[in-house]
């Protein structure tokens, strides 16, 4: 798969450090919300950030790659001090992947930082997040609106580090050229809404340009928390045939009659 891709951050209007870590190399987009006393949420998400970008430069990765990656930075999070508070950090967003010739977006998700897809003009939250409040609204004792503004909206329920054994989320989703990849902290989603992010991610064409403004929009709803943004386009993917231009002879409703559905696929 060929893409751009462009990133941004900023500690916020309130945080003294920026305790935010991202990559975006490819084959790997990813953003890390580091958590714990003195600087050890700093040194967490550098850490995970630091063990993912060893990998940069391959075409394509799988997921015992992500996988493997992933428990080496594990330990070495677990080994840091942080003091009363052990350190800990986020972990989301996707990694190049290859099955059968095909090209996939591999998400992998830890935590409340999130991965959206914007295709066709319609913004998917990819990432399921870990919280308190989504386990609240799964059980149905919350609504959306709700969840913006309770107070546990912060409270996680897996991460990397921080005392937690949480697992990662995988799904594999097959990509089409076009695509348009969102990976964010929730100092971003926590500030700007799906609707407004969908208009800036539509408005923008240059993927770092794009990242650059969804920042600022945080910044200017308030910046009350670190905020990083990762955009990644995808220009072409290996093994996509678009259905719609070899159509036979019924048209195109016969060919969409036989087109695989894009979504996820756990892994």
């Amino acid at each position: 798969m060929r893409v751009a891709a462009g990133a941004a951050t900023h500690p916020g209007r309130r945080r003294p450090v920026n305790e935010d870590a991202h990559l975006a190399a490819a084959p790997l987009f990813l953003v890390a919300d580091g958590m714990g006393g003195h600087d050890a949420g700093d040194l967490a998400s550098q850490i995970v950030v630091a063990e993912f970008a060893a990998l940069a430069g391959e075409p394509s990765l799988g997921v015992d790659d992500v996988r493997a990656a992933l428990a080496r930075a594990r330990a070495s999070v677990e080994g840091l001090d942080g003091g009363d508070r052990a350190a800990g950090t986020t972990l989301s967003g996707v990694v190049v992947a290859e099955a059968g010739g095909v090209g996939y977006w591999l998400t992998v998700n830890v935590g409340d930082s999130r991965t959206y897809r914007f295709a066709g003009g319609v913004l998917e939250q990819i990432s399921v997040d870990h919280s308190v409040v989504q386990e609240l609204i799964d059980a149905g004792a919350l609504d959306a609106d709700e969840a913006a503004t309770d107070r546990r909206r912060h409270e996680i329920t897996r991460a990397i580090g921080a005392g937690s054994d949480g697992q990662a989320d995988y799904w594999m989703v097959p990509a089409e050229p076009g695509d348009r990849i969102l990976v964010c902290s929730d100092g971003l989603s926590g500030e700007v809404g799906a609707a407004r992010l969908a208009e800036l991610l539509a408005g923008v064409a240059d993927p770092g340009e794009a990242a650059s403004r969804l920042v600022e929009e945080a910044l200017e709803h308030g910046g009350r928390d670190n905020i990083t943004a990762v955009v990644v386009d995808a220009l072409e993917v290996a093994g996509y045939v678009d259905l719609y231009d070899t159509a036979p002879a019924g048209g195109r409703d016969a060919a969409a009659d036989t087109a695989p559905r894009a979504g996820r696929s756990p892994r």
